[in-house]
């Protein structure tokens, strides 16, 4: 039996209506689902009892599903219930390829091209071609008992191998794009994972074939993923499922459907596209991309930013509609996708087309520069990275260093907690890369909403407000000094700034600065090299906006994270829709907050830098270096236009 529980965002909760689509879907699923909330239990497949329970939006719940298809149920129903939206019924992953749009969506009647539809913007620009269909079918993996378990692992471990030579052979197609190399060495490491291999070994040894134990491994921790609530984390579900999906081809002895044949000024139309589907195609060739799955943290979204190709992902129309369609046309920036445009749609798009080519080349002078402000105040313009494998498209923009390495990313991207040795190796690579530039590398910052192995989080009701970042490091000290003690031998590069977050108290600080110490000493005595940093901390609590004075005479640096401190000073969850008016930097409130972080640091005499999303926005970067910000970190792609932002001030 599975079971999760969560809290239901159906808007206005399951009254009659959404609750016959929940009933419609649990009903094509054949496991027994049963459905907890206010101490009363239903059957998910019964609309009578479930009215009857009486789930409101925000109300706990808990699903208890046990057959075959448990897996499969449980994820979608969970999405179901977690979607605000949600209407239209989802049907199981097997009939995807045939499915209605997405909960929610306007139905393919209601929708006419010229209006076009929205989806997520995941890569910027405007796109305009004849559609290229790429719908893989999906796997059918019937479960076979294997009579020889020994020769089912040995075929196993033959197809890994396959796949990841196959890997390696279009890593080396690439060419010199960098961006494609290190996601496809990411697709490798996640087939090679020795958890992973475990886990369908023992699979196998319980009786199950190689196929299908793989396929159910690979199903289970693709969820697994994709249940996380942090949306990069969550993406890395696409490269899992990715994996599986070729190691299952190589042990039925079937080719994948490819991209490879991509006709030139294409629009490639899909359900979803993997980083292993896009490496194989003459990325030159794909004038956009348009799929109803996905994600902007994709490495599919990565990749297309980092190659200048529009495409916009969760696109609301269905499978049949998006293959139907002759020609496509879509806005990466707003995430508008056009549909068999007419006349008046394409003039507009081939505009937008040629504008945006014009600007690009303006920009281009714009990347190697190190802007000044018109006062004579430089700035520097950085990037946010999460992995080693953004390294290249940063430097290709522009980047003056990193505003902010997110180091959790490291720690969620697998099964075991990352040794010392790895997370020096992580850290000292990416001070070398950026070198003389500055690397600013925040410390563990992960809660009940971002779990990682090894820490056991109990229940909160709001783990945005929990148990999280420095608080739970320094009750941890078994896992935060092994990352102190990586930080300090890749200082000796002689750029690494380490920031902390959440901070709520200056003794916070002082307990960091002791275990730094306790660090030193130890590698002193090991006689390991370690070198010297500027410490910093996040302002991002209200609590640490109103102690900036007195947390600006115990660092050496400030950085703001515009995207909690915005959600802490508004009281607004940034993910709930119904508040995201009041969710805006631009507030006020907001506005003053910063100004008042920044007079502290001027005050103090250190600098402070801005790492979230809104150190990219044109109109509020003014206002930034107004009030004493010298630096901005931003996503690659939009650093060359803050550059020339920063120049025309």
């Amino acid at each position: 039996m599975m079971e999760r529980t969560f809290a239901v965002r159906v808007r206005d909760g399951l009254h009659a209506r959404p609750a016959t689509q929940f009933v419609k879907l649990a009903k094509s699923f054949a496991s027994d689902i049963t459905i907890i909330c206010n101490g009363q239990t239903a059957s998910a497949k019964s609309a009578v009892k479930l009215m009857l329970l009486g789930i409101k939006e925000n109300d706990e719940a808990t699903l208890r599903v046990n057959g075959d298809d448990a897996p499969d149920a449980l994820s979608a129903l969970s999405t179901f219930l977690q979607n605000p939206s949600a209407g239209e019924v989802v049907l199981p992953k097997a009939e995807a390829a045939a499915a209605p749009a997405p909960p929610g969506a306007p139905k393919a009647s209601d929708q006419k091209a010229d209006d076009g539809v929205t989806g997520i913007a995941a890569s910027e620009g405007t796109g305009l071609g004849p559609s290229f269909a790429f719908f893989p079918p999906v796997l059918k993996i019937e479960r076979q008992v294997a009579s020889d378990t020994e020769a089912e692992i040995s075929r196993y471990r033959d197809a890994v191998s396959s796949v990841t030579t196959a890997f390696a052979r279009n890593k080396e197609r690439s060419g010199a794009e960098s961006d494609t190399i290190a996601i496809i060495d990411a697709l490798i490491d996640v087939a090679q994972d020795a958890e992973f291999a475990e886990e369908i070994e023992a699979a196998i040894r319980g009786g199950q074939d190689a196929a299908s134990a793989t396929m159910s491994v690979g199903t289970r921790l693709t969820e697994n993923f994709e249940a996380m609530d942090d949306p990069y984390i969550r993406a890395r579900g696409e490269d899992m499922r990715s994996v599986t999906r070729q190691i299952v081809l190589a042990l039925i002895g079937q080719s994948d459907v490819s991209l490879a044949d991509v006709t030139s000024g294409s629009v490639v139309v899909a359900d979803e596209v993997t980083a292993w589907d896009l490496a194989k195609a003459n990325m030159s060739d794909i004038a956009g991309i348009v799929c109803r799955k996905g994600a902007a943290t994709s490495h599919v979204a990565i990749m297309a930013r980092a190659y200048g190709i529009p495409a916009v992902l969760g696109v609301p129309v269905s499978a049949e509609q998006l293959a139907a369609s002759k020609a496509v046309g879509l806005d990466g920036a707003t995430g508008r996708v056009f549909l068999d445009p007419d006349g008046v749609v394409r003039s507009r798009l081939e505009e937008a087309i040629t504008r945006e080519n014009q600007e690009s080349k303006a920009l281009e002078a714009y990347r190697k520069v190190e802007p000044v402000t018109s006062a004579g105040v430089r700035v520097e313009v950085a990037a946010n990275l999460g992995s080693l494998a953004e390294i290249p498209s940063a430097l290709e923009a522009g980047a003056m260093g990193v505003g902010l390495f997110r180091t959790e990313f490291l720690f969620m991207e697998r099964k075991t907690l990352p040794s010392e040795d790895e997370q020096a190796d992580v850290y000292t690579r990416l001070a070398e890369a950026f070198a003389p530039y500055p690397v600013v590398i925040r410390t563990l910052d992960i809660g009940g909403d971002k779990p990682i192995s090894g820490v056991d989080f109990e229940h909160e009701d709001n783990p945005f407000l929990g148990w999280r970042g420095v608080r739970m490091c320094l009750e941890r000290p078994d896992i935060f000094k092994p990352q102190l003690r990586a930080l300090l031998r890749a200082s000796v590069i002689g750029n690494v700034k380490v920031l902390v977050p959440m901070i709520a108290d200056g003794s916070e600080v002082q307990e960091v600065r002791n275990l730094f110490a306790e660090c030193q000493d130890e590698l002193q005595q090991e006689g390991v090299a370690f070198g010297t940093f500027e410490l910093g901390v996040m302002i991002e609590t209200p609590a640490a906006v109103f102690l900036a004075a007195e947390l600006a005479r115990q660092v050496d640096f400030f950085s703001i994270g515009t995207n909690d401190l915005t959600q802490y000073v508004m009281a607004a969850d940034r993910l709930n829709p119904k508040v995201a008016s009041l969710n805006r930097t631009e507030h006020p409130a907001v506005l003053n907050a910063i100004a008042s972080a920044c007079n502290a640091a001027t005050a103090a005499g250190i600098w402070i830098g801005v790492c979230g999303e809104a150190a990219a926005r044109q109109d509020l970067i003014g206002f930034f270096i107004k009030n004493g910000v010298t630096e901005l970190s931003m996503s690659p792609t939009s650093i060359p236009r803050a550059k020339r932002a920063i120049t025309e001030l």
